[in-house]
């Protein structure tokens, strides 16, 4: 196995996650011979399905039905809503020719699907009875990402989409639409233990076609911010070009409206990242794809019978309670390596199994978040399992917050907000005036990217503060950091 970088923070980050994600088996990336693109291996397409079912349990538990759309969008249909082309154009993917013919109409490989299931919607949608329409899929998508990529985190190829679409009576339904999804969004990352910050993006930097925008974004280790996931009220803007009409309650026809809102691998690699430790993964419970290990320990090359059937039996009651178990009952390999591979794969419980626990009927047991060791008697080891799974899970998902807000700042000072930035101390929060031209001023002052305004916390604290930018009064704050 390769050697792991000094340390998961700063400058060793990358290194260390694209060590994490090879030696514990997640994904091999930038090897296959085109840009952009990895591949899922065997126990990291275990995490993602595990992930992914959270996903389709939360939508599917708040009334969503999920779809599959197809991968093609012919350029007539990516061109009716001419904002949206705009912010795409660069970036899609153009499928010209078809053996030795060149196609009539040129196809893209989906960048998303507003477009695409629009169209359907209008054959598919024709009463306020129909309504709310809650769609989802989760698919891959393609978009030619000009910057460094980066394994999970900036990709060509996303295959792990989760885009959702909804369609309403009114704009207010659609707006109740965005906050209902932004709860069901802080439900599936806490969840996963993963902190955010919700925050409306600022107007020259909403999706294409949007009303408006909400993004949540985490604080990586090396003090980045990555947005993990997004919330859109598209208005109209696309079922009036897709002809998406309804007859209301009150017998008129309109145009309906829609959201979207999308979630990527990302979320994965937030959950590999934050939780991680400079010995590896360190995965939540509730997807890790193996949640207790059981080593146990050989006695003179081999494996005592007595032993043997005592983890038998172990792995046959966890498994019975519902927990993923794996016995490594490998012998070639000694019970110290063991333990490293499994700790950088990040498994949180690790029960060691000699001959002695056997006889004396207790358990090693080593919890993967605190690197520590506990003695439990063999006959309650199920219950005291399963405890020490939820104290884990509580564990990860308190430090994760901490760290957040631990870098998530707020600044009156130009050169304080700035030197926050360029250190990569996380967020800086800043007053400012609401006008766009002091919004991109402060993008240059700062030299960061403008997250927006905050929609999880109370901006009071800008009264009686000035713009950063012009000196005039503060009427909200703008979150400011290094982004991937």
């Amino acid at each position: 196995m390769p050697e792991p970088p000094r340390s998961r923070w700063r400058g060793e980050f990358q290194r260390w996650f694209d060590w994490v994600l090879e030696v514990g088996g997640f994904y091999d990336y930038g090897r296959y011979p085109v840009k952009g693109v990895g591949v899922w291996l065997p126990y990291g397409f275990r995490l993602r399905r595990l992930v992914t079912s959270l996903i389709r349990d939360v939508l599917d538990s708040a009334g969503h039905e999920e779809v599959l759309l197809p991968i093609f969008i012919p350029e007539t249909l990516l061109r009716k809503e001419s904002e949206h082309i705009k912010g795409f154009e660069s970036e899609v993917f153009w499928v010209t020719r078809a053996g030795v013919n060149e196609l009539d109409v040129r196809l893209a490989l989906r960048p998303t699907s507003e477009t695409a299931i629009s169209y359907m919607e209008s054959f598919w949608i024709k009463s306020y009875k129909q309504l709310p329409k809650k769609y989802y899929q989760i698919v891959s998508m393609f978009r030619y990402e000009t910057k460094a990529t980066r394994p999970m985190i900036r990709l060509r190829e996303v295959t792990t989409f989760k885009e959702a679409h909804t369609v309403h009576e009114s704009f207010e339904d659609a707006d109740a639409t965005v906050a209902e999804a932004i709860e069901l969004y802080k439900k599936i990352f806490d969840s996963l233990g993963i902190p955010y910050l919700v925050s409306r993006r600022p107007e020259w930097d909403k999706f294409a076609g949007a009303v408006y925008t909400v993004a949540f974004d985490t604080i990586m280790p090396d003090g980045r911010t990555l947005q993990i996931g997004t919330v859109h009220h598209l208005g109209q803007n696309f079922t009036i070009p897709f002809e998406v009409r309804i007859q209301r309650r009150d017998e008129t026809i309109d145009y309906a409206w829609q959201t979207s809102y999308g979630i990527s691998d990302r979320i994965i690699a937030a959950t590999i990242a934050l939780h991680g430790d400079d010995r590896g993964a360190c995965l939540p419970p509730i997807v890790a794809p193996v949640q207790v290990v059981i080593v146990p320990i050989p006695s003179g090359g081999t494996i005592p019978d007595e032993l043997k059937k005592t983890a038998e039996k172990l792995e046959e009651e966890l498994k019975a309670a519902g927990l993923r178990v794996h016995t490594d009952w490998r012998l070639d390999v000694r019970p110290g390596r063991k333990y490293y591979e499994w700790e950088a794969r990040g498994v949180p419980v690790r029960v060691e199994l000699g001959a002695r626990e056997a006889r004396e009927g207790v358990l090693t047991v080593a919890r993967r978040d605190k690197l520590e060791k506990l003695r439990i008697p063999l006959d309650t080891a199920v219950d005291e399992i399963k405890k020490l799974l939820d104290d884990i899970m509580n564990t990860l998902r308190q430090r994760a917050w901490s760290w957040l807000r631990s870098m998530t700042h707020r600044s009156t000072s130009v050169e304080e907000a700035r030197s926050i930035v360029s250190k990569r101390m996380g967020v800086v929060e800043v007053p400012w005036c609401g006008r766009e031209e002091c919004g991109h001023r402060l993008e240059e002052l700062l030299d960061a990217k403008i997250l927006g305004t905050p929609l999880d916390e109370d901006a009071s604290w800008v009264d009686g503060e000035k713009c950063m930018a012009c000196g005039a009064k503060a009427v909200t704050v703008l979150r400011a950091a290094k982004t991937y």
